[in-house]
């Protein structure tokens, strides 16, 4: 079976990249190389894996690569250093559902090995 991983890449000048890939090692040496020069990550260099999570359906992972994309710099790093509080906390329904809302449906979620940040 073909996994899926969707990951957050932190680059040198502090911002996170957002990818997904089936295959990480390749993924991270076409990152890391600067293969593509109209990358995003071309001119930021060196990059960090910070998170890593995989998935066995393509559908759910492209799906969460979006929702990734979409939240804020704080909210990764909620996610990154597995503060769950301060994750339920920048969530935009937040407001509207609480911090005990249902968690229903919720994903599980995996670091990457070897990747604590003082961030």
């Amino acid at each position: 079976m073909k996994t899926y991983y969707v990951y957050i890449l932190e680059c040198s000048d502090g911002t996170f990249y957002v990818g997904i890939s089936s295959n990480m090692e390749r993924r991270l040496y076409e990152h890391k190389s600067g293969l593509d020069k109209k990358a995003y990550t071309y001119l930021r260099r060196p990059i960090v894996l910070k998170w890593l999570q995989g998935f066995s359906d393509p559908k759910q992972a492209i799906a969460f690569e979006k929702q990734l994309k979409g939240w804020s710099r704080r909210k990764k790093l909620a996610l990154i250093n597995e503060d769950w509080d301060k994750l339920v906390k920048y969530s935009k329904n937040y407001t509207q559902f609480g911090k005990y809302a249902s968690s229903e449906g919720a994903s599980t979620f995996r670091l990457a090995q070897g990747r604590r940040s003082s961030d």
